[in-house]
């Protein structure tokens, strides 16, 4: 049977009926039905044929139904397709309603059609959505259309019908709202989208009093009900408030006042749904205090229920309902939205959603507002929205801009109006540059991520905004370490993201850089890069380095105006132990201290910010180190702070890298010429003692650098100033100094003779200067045993220590030179050099023969020496002969 039903009302619609036809499938039961309810029924089945039907007849037909409907809502299980299918019946007055006329209101056919419908939404089964929408969308154009109705001596008859018409309407959509006995919201926002058209798209005050009045009633209606089904999607609420809002300040009374009661029911709404209930009382008793009181009484109930009671998603519908009729042309309507949302704004914005659309909306509509109270208004809500939501600002500006089929600049060019958003904007794009993280949005509880890529084009187009030079140049140290950073990391250690993906970054950031520096007026160091190849450099992974050298470079030898800024920024980021770019930062750090402007602003704790990078023994670093080192010697600032820098350098010497230890020579060779004993004295000092190590390596290259180091060290030094320990220390290489002039390197022995003479001279040595730049090495150790006597056991124990040196004609003449003074020693004195002696005997097993041959020949020699002293002197023939046992 309820299949025969629905067959017949899917398709009885399609065909002409006939009443016989119709009563082969049903047989209805009519034992419960009296005779009046029997006609009823009879009649509707006469009037469902086809053709026109007299105003009578209609209403002897909406009569019937009403009848019939009755009958079945008070049965059990009754349902009306048992006596005829619902849906025709629906379908048979909505056709009613349609052919009733829009110009005059002269009969009740419409009212009754709307009650008729009451009764049938009473009985089972119940309507389709798509059946109360068509009979709403009918209803509403029937009434709406009808023309001005007022109420006067003549028209009293007409007034009194449209007002039934109207509670008829009322009785209507409330029965269709319902669903199990409460309100449907989901059906409530279907029923107000078609009504709400005759309000905001109306010219007419009567259409949009009757619908602000419908919906109204509605609201209040809803209001009766502590539970009402679907109420979480009820998705208009937003839209309602902000509509309502502006309509209150309609300069016509009745819409005004229409606005104003539609508006204090959406407030009731919210309060008995979303208030804590204890509270709820006195919440609403202060709302109905203000309910058409003055229009700024009930904006402050706005401003409280903006923050208070909408979710981010309905306030983001309120700013929008406000936007759109800013730009809609009407002046009323500008002045009201304007006047709503700088109420709202007065305190801070709380969370809001949809920004992207807002931010589109301020993007293609900007231009048609002319009012400067909404110009202002909307740089308000704009800059907010940058301050809160500046993620998904960004991404809405970078989405418009790739929609835009008017220019790439249109969307980012609405910063022209904004120059805080600018600012704002610019800053965070360079704080995600140089600390790239997933942010989470704070509007909306997701996550919006800015790629690197979305963040470069960006910055990119930020740049193009010719208004905004002025604020490149602030921003130009930091923006642009941070591409170059960017630029970096990505060529030298790549990325999570695919390689077309890496490229494309890559590639956006240098664009962005290229354009910084054109922004800023710097086109002469643009070609300088471009001329050397320097673009091409920086983004190859192998030749990166040099690429950074060279934009570092170009801003140097090109006078960069930003040269300080860049500096203070990159010893800034160098201050964070966690710097990802530290090599980078100090490659293009190396190459600006060239500049003498920079050089002026170093100071005590940016030396320190280096010297802390230097610890970390990296060769990579050591070798920037050594350069930052030579620079720093050569300016006046920069000296005041080489001790700091000084033991790090010397460490350097001592490096496991043999590269590294010849690349530390090199340097210290080149600054030594440079320093003045009054400059650097502590390190000058320090430098002389270190390079005691260094006279002996085997390198040739390394001995040389060492000894010329020595070397200048002495041409520093005046007569006055050799004092301990230095005085000490040149005393102490005066052998060492002598006995190399047998060195392998002819340089070496050169740079030793031209060392001894200023030895010579310092220390006052007039005759022996003259021995020491002519004589051979034998002559000179003869001449310096005979002038400084005194100093035979220290000469011993400098002899003794250059046994070790690899070079064999060195051992030589140190151990001829041992035997020369071990002869001249007292009694007293060979008691004291046990271990030198040990040390002298020790050479007969040198592996070189001439030194092992000298040493036996010596130490005969002084055997032999001992029966001759004997005879002259006993005493002392006693005391070499147990000497001589004691190490034979």
């Amino acid at each position: 049977m309820e299949q025969t039903n629905r067959y017949l009302e899917k398709n009885l619609s399609r065909v002409a009926f006939h009443p016989s036809s119709y009563n082969l499938f049903l047989k209805p039961n009519f034992s419960g039905l009296c005779q009046s309810e029997k006609e009823a029924y009879q009649l509707i089945l006469n009037f469902t044929e086809p053709g026109e039907m007299s105003q009578s007849d209609k209403l002897s037909f909406l009569n019937a139904v009403t009848t019939l409907s009755s009958v079945v809502r008070y049965q059990v299980n009754g349902n009306m397709n048992n006596y005829y299918p619902k849906t025709l019946l629906a379908k048979k007055i909505e056709t009613f309603i349609q052919q009733e006329p829009t110009e005059t209101l002269e009969s009740s056919v419409r009212q009754q059609a709307m009650l008729c419908i009451v009764a049938l939404s009473q009985v089972k089964p119940p309507f389709h959505l798509c059946q109360k929408l068509d009979l709403v969308k009918v209803s509403i154009t029937s009434v709406f259309s009808l023309p001005l109705i007022t109420p006067s001596i003549d028209r009293k008859d007409s007034a009194s019908l449209y007002l039934q018409t109207i509670q008829a309407l009322d009785d209507m959509l409330q029965a269709l709202v319902m669903e199990h006995r409460s309100p449907d919201m989901l059906i409530l926002q279907n029923f107000i989208e078609i009504i709400l058209p005759w309000l905001v798209m109306s010219d007419k005050v009567h259409e949009q009093t009757r619908a602000l009045g419908i919906i109204s009633r509605l609201l209040r209606f809803i209001c009766n009900f502590s539970e009402l089904s679907h109420m979480v999607s009820f998705s208009i609420i937003g839209r309602l408030i902000g509509t309502f809002s502006i309509f209150c300040l309609d300069p016509n009374q009745d819409v005004s006042s229409g606005a104003l009661e539609a508006l204090y029911y959406m407030f009731t709404i919210l309060v008995l749904q979303r208030s804590i209930r204890p509270k709820t009382e006195t919440i609403l008793k202060d709302l109905q205090k203000h309910f058409r009181g003055n229009w700024l009484a009930n904006m402050q109930n706005l401003t409280l229920f903006f923050r208070k009671y909408l979710t981010p998603v309905e306030r983001a519908d309120v700013i929008m309902v406000a936007m759109e009729a800013m730009t809609s042309g009407s002046t009323n309507h500008v002045f009201a939205a304007s006047k709503m949302l700088k109420i709202i704004l007065k305190y801070p914005l709380a969370e809001v959603a949809k920004v992207p659309e807002i931010i589109q909306l301020i993007c293609y509509h900007i231009e048609r507002v002319t009012d400067k109270a909404a110009q202002s208004t909307i740089r308000k809500i704009f800059h907010l929205l940058v301050q809160s939501h500046t993620d998904e600002v960004i991404l809405a500006l970078s989405k418009t801009e790739d929609l835009s089929q008017r220019g790439t600049q249109k969307s980012w060019g609405i910063l022209d109006s904004f120059p805080k958003g600018y600012q704002v904007i610019m800053k965070y794009l360079l704080q995600r540059l140089i600390s790239p993280q997933t942010h989470t949005d704070q509007g909306t509880g997701h996550e919006t991520e800015l790629s690197a890529l979305i963040v470069t084009r960006a910055i990119h187009e930020l740049l193009l905004i010719p208004s905004q030079q002025s604020e490149v140049q602030t921003f130009f140290a930091s923006l642009f370490v941070a591409l170059l950073f960017q630029i970096s990391f990505l060529v030298t250690k790549g990325s999570t993201e695919s390689q077309v993906k890496m490229r494309e970054t890559v590639s956006s950031s240098i664009e962005a850089l290229k354009t910084l520096l054109r922004s800023s007026g710097y086109m002469e160091h643009m070609s300088y890069i471009q001329t050397l190849g320097g673009w091409e450099l920086v983004v190859s992974p192998e030749r990166h380095y040099e690429g950074v050298t060279l934009l570092a470079r170009s801003l140097v030898v090109k006078n960069c105006w930003h040269n300080r800024p860049v500096f203070s920024f990159l010893i800034r980021t160098l201050e964070d132990s966690n710097c990802d770019n530290y090599l980078t930062a100090l490659v293009f750090l190396t190459e600006l201290l060239r500049c003498p402007d920079v050089v002026g602003i170093v100071d005590e704790v940016s030396t320190k910010v280096l010297v802390n990078w230097f610890k970390r023994e990296e060769p990579a670093i050591d070798y920037l180190f050594l350069q930052i080192t030579e620079i720093f010697t050569k300016h006046k600032n920069t000296m005041r702070h080489f001790h700091i820098l000084q033991s790090y350098v010397l460490s350097c010497c001592y490096s496991p890298s043999r590269e590294m230890v010849m690349e530390t020579f090199f340097m210290l060779r080149h600054i030594i010429r440079d320093l003045t004993w009054r400059q650097a004295s502590s390190f000058i000092t320090e430098l002389a003692f270190t390079l005691t190590h260094f006279f002996e390596e085997e390198s040739e290259q390394l001995r040389l650098i060492t000894f010329q180091i020595y070397r200048s060290i002495l041409t520093k030094v005046s007569k006055m100033t050799v004092v301990c320990p230095l005085r000490h220390q040149i005393l102490n290489l005066l052998v060492l100094l002598v006995l190399h002039l047998q060195d392998a390197n002819a340089n070496v022995a050169e740079v030793c003779r031209l060392s001894l003479c200023s030895v010579a001279t310092l220390l006052g040595w007039s005759k022996l200067k003259e021995v020491f730049s002519k004589n051979d090495v034998f002559t000179i150790l003869s001449a310096l045993l005979q002038q400084e006597r005194s100093k035979a056991l220290w000469f011993l124990k400098q002899s003794v220590a250059l046994f070790r040196s690899p070079q064999g004609p060195v051992r030589q003449v140190a151990v001829w030179f041992a035997g020369q003074i071990i002869r001249v020693l007292n009694r007293a004195e060979k008691e004291e050099i046990e271990d030198e002696y040990i040390a002298f005997r020790h050479m007969q097993r040198d592996p070189d023969p001439i030194v092992s041959c000298l040493t036996v020949q010596n130490i005969y020699i002084l055997e032999a020496k001992e029966p001759v002293t004997a005879a002259k002197t006993p005493s002392s023939c006693l005391c070499m002969r147990r000497f001589l046992r004691r190490y034979c």
